[in-house]
């Protein structure tokens, strides 16, 4: 039981995945427009949706080529919804999750098909500096050569 605990404890306890969870407090949401508000690189973002799944903590389901992703409803984890329920109630006036609202507003009025289009191919406003230099580089054009 208490490995139970620990993996939801966990879970939640990321910063990124706690905002997650908020965002999907209003509804369920396709892993893009998370992406989009969260801008993170898909492959980090679907870490995270996994571990909470795993968690017991979100639950989701494919239509078509999205995914979507809720907040538990049921018991996958004994822990699980008491801590989805804590997090709901603990966290309410924190500054980024406000900022993240009024993201997700944004991000929702765009059409999923015009949204994941740009998650897949469109660059990432968080770029990593060069070793040798102060050009940014994004993820594609880092070799990992340097």
């Amino acid at each position: 039981m208490i490995e139970q605990f620990e993996m939801v404890a966990k879970a939640a306890g990321d910063s990124s995945r706690t905002r997650i969870l908020k965002m999907l407090e209003a509804d369920e949401l396709c892993v893009c427009q998370i992406t989009a508000v969260l801008d993170l690189a898909p492959a980090t973002v679907s870490k995270h949706l996994s571990v909470l799944k795993l968690a017991g903590l979100v639950f989701q389901r494919k239509e078509g080529r999205w995914v979507y992703y809720r907040l538990a409803d049921r018991p996958i984890n004994p822990y699980a919804l008491a801590i989805l329920a804590s997090v709901r109630e603990l966290i309410c006036e924190d500054g980024q999750v406000a900022a993240d609202r009024e993201r997700l507003q944004k991000v929702s009025a765009i059409p999923l098909d015009i949204l994941c289009a740009k998650g897949v191919d469109g660059p990432r406003k968080n770029k990593t500096k060069s070793k040798h230099g102060s050009k940014p580089k994004t993820k594609r054009e880092d070799d990992g050569n340097e």
